[in-house]
């Protein structure tokens, strides 16, 4: 028998005998344990993402696997953990309870409840990390998800299925266009989630009081992981989210989700992978941070016909620094989702709400996510308000302006009084409708510009109150296009309008 014969018999007999000669350890031993992380020698099987069980009942989630050793971020309070206590496997990959027993409560990222209402009892489970579905499952987004926002819906459109990315500085009003959107949910048989990372616990209270005045809490559920609670808890809110809703769209449903915000999430992350002993990159993030972000964005979607025709719709945001998108969190959270809404301060300073910029801002999907009826009233508005800012910008250096300018930049500036939005006030489609039409014919030319917002409020009352008005925009609603007749219907309602309040 040759050497090389030989050998090959000896490599087969032990790869026959390595099963049984193997010991598989399913207790370890805690090494260190600090800054919300544990090290465990002896888990010689454990998988990655694998739930631990410490004594007292602590949970940890296994992150890092090396030769001798693994990482585990801690799942809650780990002060009486010491040297050398027992780590027990429980063989489950990190899971959170679904189903229709979380819509109206608060939940931490295991999905216990938080809110004080009791035990939460389902049947289901989906695990935290989980593959997007494939392109043969899905399906092109061709629904609209309505804000009720008149600038987003009418400009930058979003669909059943899309990720459409809201970004801006602090306070220039990111989280109340994701809370509005919730709002405008109700009656539209959409689930919505809301994922709560890194905010204060009087932030999130008032979010929770303004959802539950307007009655969006009945078909919400809020995940919390504020600023007091630990970075592993912030690190894995989204997924949680994400699962949340993923539950739902197993059984056909449509889901909105929003995570606030992703700025912190890779802060967190950052934070527990600086702790693990990860290698630190750009701005000292680990280097799978975008695969951090892609990995939970894909899994929205829209689903074709015989995979249950559900979807979810994801609104992350993302915070900047005095407008600096070209940030490292920032364009990869752009470069992931199909759309930006850019919030600009100097316009939010200026009394423009929602402060949304037409010029940066875009929706990759674009009008398939419209109505037919937005989609032919709107045509015309980002080219106006794109002619306004290039000509506001040549104003400001002359003093003599010719017609045909001063007529853009009048028409400019009733269009931007007419986009100015409350907070917690949607508008329907027929109500949208109703502005454009007036946007789109000039209908408020003759009109001094400081009396257009007082316009604007009459005309939001009457939508309330002139019957003839409220038949046409019910109209509009359920037929959504506009017909030759409505169209005349309407012009008489507003020049009644228009004269009365003149």
């Amino acid at each position: 028998m040759s050497k090389v014969e030989n050998l090959s018999n000896i490599l087969k007999q032990r790869i026959k005998n390595f099963e049984s000669k193997t010991k598989i350890s399913e207790e370890g031993n805690v090494l260190t344990v600090q800054d919300g992380i544990a090290t465990i020698s002896g888990l010689s099987n454990v998988a990655s993402g694998e739930m631990l069980e410490f004594p007292g009942g602590l949970l940890a989630m296994v992150l890092n696997l090396e030769e001798d050793y693994v990482g585990a971020i801690l799942l809650g309070s780990y002060s009486h953990i010491k040297e050398n206590d027992v780590v027990k496997r429980t063989g489950k990959i990190v899971e959170v309870p679904v189903g229709d027993e979380l819509l109206g409560r608060i939940v931490d990222p295991l999905g216990v409840a938080v809110d004080g209402a009791g035990e939460i009892k389902t049947s289901a489970t989906m695990k935290l990390e989980r593959t997007a579905p494939g392109i043969m499952t899905r399906k092109s987004v061709h629904q609209p998800v309505q804000t009720g926002i008149l600038a987003i819906d009418s400009m930058i459109p979003i669909g059943k299925g899309q990720r459409e990315l809201i970004i801006g500085d602090r306070k220039t009003g990111k989280t109340a266009i994701g809370i509005d959107t919730i709002i405008n949910q109700k009656g539209k048989n959409v689930k919505c989630v809301y994922v709560s990372i890194g905010q204060k616990n009087s932030s999130l209270a008032t979010t929770v009081e303004k959802l539950k005045e307007h009655g969006a809490m009945e078909y919400t559920t809020i995940v919390e992981a504020n600023a007091s609670s630990a970075d592993a808890i912030q690190f894995i809110a989204p997924y949680a989210g994400m699962a949340i809703a993923e539950g739902w769209l197993e059984n056909g449903e449509d889901v909105l989700i929003i995570f606030d915000d992703l700025s912190k999430h890779a802060v967190a992350y950052r934070t527990v992978s600086l702790l693990l002993r990860r290698p630190p990159g750009r701005e000292a993030y680990p280097g799978d941070v975008f695969y951090l972000h892609s990995r939970l964005l894909e899994r929205a979607c829209k689903l074709n016909d015989e995979n249950g025709g559900g979807s979810i719709t994801a609104l992350p945001i993302v915070e900047t620094q005095a407008g600096d998108i070209s940030a490292y969190i920032p364009t990869n959270v752009i470069s992931i989702t199909d759309g930006q809404m850019f919030l600009m301060t100097d316009m939010f300073n200026a009394g423009q709400r929602p402060a949304v910029d037409p010029g940066l801002s875009v929706s990759r999907v674009g009008s398939a996510a419209q109505t037919k009826l937005i989609k032919k009233l709107s045509g015309s508005l980002k080219l106006g308000l794109a002619n306004y800012n290039e000509m506001k910008a040549f104003a400001e250096f002359s003093s003599d302006l010719d017609a045909n300018t001063k007529a853009i930049i009048d028409n400019g500036q009733v269009i931007m009084e007419l986009l100015k939005q409350k907070q917690y006030s949607p508008y329907s489609i027929g109500q949208q409708a109703v502005l454009l039409y007036i946007m789109d014919n000039k209908l408020l030319k003759d009109l001094d510009i400081k009396k257009i917002s007082d316009f604007k409020e009459y005309l939001v009352a009457a939508f309330e109150t002139d019957a003839k008005l409220i038949k046409i925009i019910q109209t509009l609603v359920d037929e959504e296009e506009m017909n030759e007749k409505v169209e005349k219907e309407l012009q008489k309602v507003l020049d009644i309008l228009i004269k009365k309040f003149k």
